[in-house]
């Protein structure tokens, strides 16, 4: 037997003596029975982002069975916003991949996230999960290969100013306590998601700390591995719950609100990518970024101005995306060039040998780690429809590998200057902008809707509920108007302060 199974921080990994994708039904009412559990959620998502819950009591073992086993009704409409009242019951079924240990009810609780079915017994063509796994099936039958992913979860914790150990303003990145004030809850919360299921990379202080008045802002950011692209849309939603419940245990407030005062950093999602043939890597070859790599870059880019409608789902977002912020306005892409919309990290390729170096000791050959190379999308924000958000690049990622100018899309929207410099100013006016409002962004998706719902991936229904929605925002003029005026700014970001 695995001693990583036997080490894992998830209870019910260490209980059953499975990875989650093997539990079974009879898995979990086993663990339930023979754990004196008394509680069961259901989680799922709505159309704000936000995990809902469904409460049940545990009384015997046939009730547990019936209530595993058939689901509960919910009221779609109250959960969607482009779901009619007339016609809005929806199913909940439970996946019993994603059962966890409720590491904070006082009560012995599980939860299991479920998947949205209609009044026939189909998948609920509307739910964003459901769209994201046509979208990643699609990509396998289309391309065969399969699609990874990782997000970088940055967020701010508000918490009453102390005259102690103060950092310079916007110099917090990787700072240690007690310069940096929450280390302590970015520990207990990356544990938390571990033991829910979550595959956590690292967690760090980020860059933005400042204070306002008698209140302390501190960025902070927590980051995955890549894993099945299905699992990470999961872990990201879970990862924010837990964030929010520990904070709200400390006193403090989270948020995920792309921008959050003038003149500072705002915070992002950016999405690792990588896509995968027979379990390996496809994004290398010969230690340079691959062709698919290139095409799926490529994908990216064109599909870049709807990518918004999903990434980027409220009026504060666009007030991020600005120059000079470490946030991208122009669609290009480059390596290590964090002015751009698509990013290729440092991927140790090529380089000596800095394990023997740093290490005198070591013996033997140095280890292969190409495989860690991943392709980053950096528009996106905490007010992104995760689901949504990751179908869509699916979709970008399948539109590159069939496009057949991917190739020479790509070599005309590389770029190997910072383009927010002004003296790159002419290089950054030839290339194509993202959109500067959710109005903006609305059209975009209006204009490639096509893309989204060829094959059936997206519902034309969703697809037209969030272009309503992001137009009523009516935010066409609205950063030219109050762009200056940080009374505006400050009451805009409060109206949007706990989206996502």
């Amino acid at each position: 037997m695995s001693k990583k199974i036997i080490k894992s921080p998830n209870p019910l990994v260490q209980y059953i003596q499975k990875q989650p994708k093997d539990f079974t039904k009879s898995d979990i009412i086993n663990y339930i029975m023979e754990n004196d559990i008394e509680m069961l959620n259901f989680r799922y998502t709505g159309g704000d982002g936000r995990l809902k819950t469904l409460n049940f009591v545990v009384y015997d073992e046939e009730q547990l069975d019936e209530v595993l086993s058939s689901g509960e009704r919910v009221d779609g409409s109250s959960l969607f916003p482009y779901i009619e009242a007339g016609n809005s019951d929806l199913y909940v079924v439970p996946r019993f991949r994603t059962a966890f240990y409720n590491p904070f009810n006082e009560i012995p609780t599980v939860d299991i996230l479920c998947g949205f079915y209609d009044k026939e017994g189909n998948p609920f063509d509307g739910s964003p999960a459901y769209t994201l796994h046509k979208a990643h099936q699609i990509l396998q039958k289309k391309t065969g290969l399969d699609f990874e992913v990782m997000g970088e979860l940055e967020y701010y914790v508000i918490s009453e100013k102390e005259p102690y150990f103060v950092t310079d303003d916007q110099k917090g990145y990787h700072e240690s306590t007690p310069f940096n004030k929450w280390e302590e809850l970015r520990r207990e919360a990356i544990f938390a998601i571990a033991s829910v299921g979550g595959s956590i990379k690292y967690a760090h202080s980020e860059v933005g700390n400042f204070t306002v008045g008698n209140l302390e802002y501190e960025q902070n950011e927590i980051e995955f591995k890549p894993c099945h692209i299905e699992d990470a849309a999961d872990q990201l939603v879970i990862g924010k719950w837990v964030l929010r419940s520990l904070a709200h245990r400390y006193g403090v407030t989270v948020t995920f609100s792309p921008k959050i005062t003038v003149g500072k950093a705002g915070s992002g999602l950016h999405i690792h990518t990588r896509l995968m043939k027979n379990g390996k890597n496809a994004m290398l070859k010969d230690g340079i970024i691959s062709d698919i790599a290139r095409k799926a870059i490529a994908g990216y880019l064109k599909l870049a101005p709807s990518l918004s409608a999903f990434g980027n789902t409220n009026p504060t977002s666009y007030f991020r995306l600005v120059p000079h912020q470490e946030a991208p306005t122009n669609i290009c892409w480059g390596d290590r060039n964090r002015s751009v919309l698509v990013r290729v990290p440092l991927g140790w390729t090529g380089q000596k040998d800095m394990l023997k170096d740093a290490n005198p000791l070591e013996k033997g050959k140095a280890k292969d780690f190409s495989g860690k190379q991943t392709v980053e999308f950096r528009c996106p924000d905490g007010s992104a429809d995760i689901y949504l958000l990751l179908a869509g690049l699916t979709v970008a990622a399948r539109l590159g590998l069939e496009a057949k100018d991917s190739l020479s899309y790509a070599e005309e929207t590389y770029v190997d200057v910072n383009i927010f410099d002004d003296k790159h100013k002419d290089k950054a006016d030839s290339l194509a902008q993202l959109p500067v409002s959710c109005w903006d962004s609305a059209k975009e998706l209006d204009r490639q809707r096509d893309e989204y719902l060829k094959y059936g991936v997206f519902n034309e229904m969703a697809i037209n509920g969030i272009i309503q929605q992001l137009k009523g925002y009516n935010d066409e003029s609205l950063r030219e108007e109050i762009e200056k005026d940080e009374e505006k700014i400050l009451a805009l970001v409060d109206r949007f302060y706990h989206c996502g």
